[in-house]
């Protein structure tokens, strides 16, 4: 995106470049109509055959979690915080900018229960056992709430890490059978600002007609 970033451009393609993964967020409250509105743009996403078998459980309860969040920083000590530690920045990233990125991520881990509110995201399977492409029915919804905040002033993330122990993590938040996460988004008021993503260079991600090549349109 060209120009200058400009955090009250609420245009949707101004959003989609500036919506930044918060991972530190203010304990103060978040007036329930504004996790209303997220859920109501999460159920307007794109789902498998519109069987809508989306699931949204809102947590606002320290107890419950507490005890997720011991697990997500196991899931940080034992594989996240060992991988930051050994693999190179990602497209786009200064070593700086993703050491700040790790930092974040360590603020996160300590402080994850202390979001004012999850919204964890679920799919209904019912009797049918889950496969590749179940994820195609939650995670547009969940694109959905993080462009939603992110027009709100909200700040959020995606995170899956507590499915590194799904059994315990689903079981501490009391989900029944045949119900299974599939993230936790944590909602707050941001403690950083917005601003644009750091990604790498289309050209990098894109090919035309054959694996490997290049497409002028995108440099």
């Amino acid at each position: 995106m060209t120009g200058a970033f400009n955090p009250d451009d609420k245009d949707i393609f101004a959003i989609m470049h500036s919506t930044r993964a918060m991972r530190r967020l203010k304990p103060d409250p978040v007036p329930d109509e504004l996790i209303v509105k997220l859920l109501e743009a999460a159920t307007c996403a794109a789902n498998g055959g519109n069987m809508q078998t989306w699931r949204f459980l809102v947590v606002k309860d320290i107890e419950i979690k507490k005890k997720v969040q011991v697990l997500y920083k196991r899931a940080y000590d034992e594989w996240i915080g060992p991988r930051y530690a050994t693999i190179a920045p990602p497209p786009g990233a200064t070593k700086d900018g993703y050491h700040r990125q790790h930092t974040a991520v360590e603020y996160l881990t300590e402080h994850f229960h202390e979001a004012p509110v999850w919204i964890v995201a679920c799919i209904d399977h019912g009797e049918a056992k889950p496969n590749r492409g179940s994820g195609a029915s939650i995670y547009p919804a969940v694109q959905n709430i993080l462009l939603a905040a992110r027009a709100l002033g909200l700040g959020a993330t995606l995170t899956n890490r507590h499915l590194h122990f799904e059994k315990e993590s689903e079981e501490a938040l009391g989900l029944p059978p045949g119900v299974h996460s599939y993230a936790i988004v944590p909602i707050g008021w941001p403690m950083g600002k917005f601003g644009p993503v750091g990604r790498g260079n289309l050209a990098d991600f894109v090919y035309l007609d054959k694996w490997g090549e290049g497409w002028d349109a995108v440099g």
